[in-house]
């Protein structure tokens, strides 16, 4: 069996120091020579709002994960039209990389509230290990899942968690400092000189 690959995804809208913590974390923790970050096209949960293009955002973190060999930036969702759902995504991936590659998915605790919600939830849950990111010292009780995605999923999400700092990065905060003109916090100084000579965010604009 291949080495397992890890799969961060979200909207990067844009990419930060925060989500850069949680994929080093998860790669420190689950022994993860590449961790995949992959954005959205168009987030099913988050379909009202305009993201910047997604070539803009696959560059910012083409910079953002210069620093990191084990990160590694995924188009996999640009290149699909409709909503990004994860079920499609893992298929793609395993074509991509091998039916017999584990994929290991991270995704915030919160996130797990919302499993029964996804699309095709039972069946992604066979193609990927869920491996939640929770707060130090904070404890995560996963058995309210076995009805939705069975108690093997289950059991993998309670083997595989991994403890991260709160981190105060935030992308909403970036955009609004952005377009006031200010210089914003907890960005990799590559994405936001990109983020200014592309005039993204309302960057230059104020």
């Amino acid at each position: 069996m291949s080495a397992a690959m890890g799969w961060l995804g979200g909207s990067f809208d844009p990419v930060h120091d925060g989500h850069l913590a949680i994929a080093r974390a998860a790669a420190d923790k689950l022994g993860l020579a590449r961790v995949l970050m992959v954005p959205a096209a168009i987030p099913p949960h988050k379909r009202d709002r305009r993201l910047a293009s997604g070539a803009d955002r696959l560059a910012l973190l083409s910079l953002a994960c210069a620093s990191d060999p084990r990160l590694e930036p995924s188009d996999v969702e640009l290149q699909r039209e409709g909503p990004s759902y994860s079920y499609d995504t893992a298929l793609e991936l395993r074509r991509r990389y091998g039916e017999d590659t584990p994929l290991d998915y991270i995704v915030g605790a919160d996130t797990l509230q919302d499993l029964a919600s996804w699309y095709r939830i039972a069946e992604l849950a066979e193609l990927v290990t869920f491996c939640a990111v929770t707060r130090p010292g904070s404890s995560l009780d996963p058995q309210f899942l076995a009805p939705t995605i069975g108690a093997a999923a289950v059991a993998r999400i309670a083997e595989n968690v991994i403890a991260v700092e709160p981190h105060p990065a935030a992308s909403t905060a970036i955009r609004e400092a952005l377009a006031r003109g200010d210089v914003p916090d907890h960005v990799p100084p590559s994405v936001y000189a990109a983020i200014s000579e592309r005039g993204l965010y309302g960057a230059g604009s104020a």
